[in-house]
């Protein structure tokens, strides 16, 4: 039987949670995940993960946060004036934003504190600084 090597295209099942147990994704509802390893589209741990696997195969991986979003990065915080933000918001901590570049392109932020004056956002993804566990299921090697 084949098992998964270096730019195959895959066909994946995974349930992605914390070290708590704590689910933050999952294909169960979409159906699985079609992914060429290779092209960057997998965070490393993720694609080491899947090399070696067989069709039909179920296994468990735990991927350490150097594999994963990487350590939470101190230069990605940032403070923004009260009189910065759109008048139509009330900031509350957690909440997404979305800012945009002069060329258009758009990245997501979290608001890490509110103070009186102002709001402290963080551009670090959500899940930097934190080890994942991710359940994979190969459905199909292409």
């Amino acid at each position: 039987m084949s098992k998964v090597k270096a730019n195959d295209t895959v066909s994946v099942h995974y349930t992605g949670k914390l070290s708590n147990g704590e689910v933050f994704d999952s294909s169960a509802a979409r159906g699985p995940l079609e992914v060429k390893l290779g092209d960057g589209m997998l965070i490393p741990g993720f694609e080491k993960g899947l090399v070696g696997m067989e069709v039909n195969e179920k296994k468990t991986i735990t991927i350490p946060k150097e594999e994963a979003y990487g350590e939470v990065r101190e230069e990605l915080f940032q403070v923004v004036k009260n009189e910065e933000l759109p008048q139509d918001i009330k900031p509350e901590v957690g909440m997404g934003l979305v800012a945009k570049s002069p060329d258009g392109a758009e990245q997501q932020l979290r608001i890490a504190e509110v103070k009186e004056d102002h709001i402290v956002i963080d551009a670090n993804h959500p899940l930097a600084g934190q080890d994942l566990v991710f359940d994979l299921e190969l459905i199909e090697i292409k």
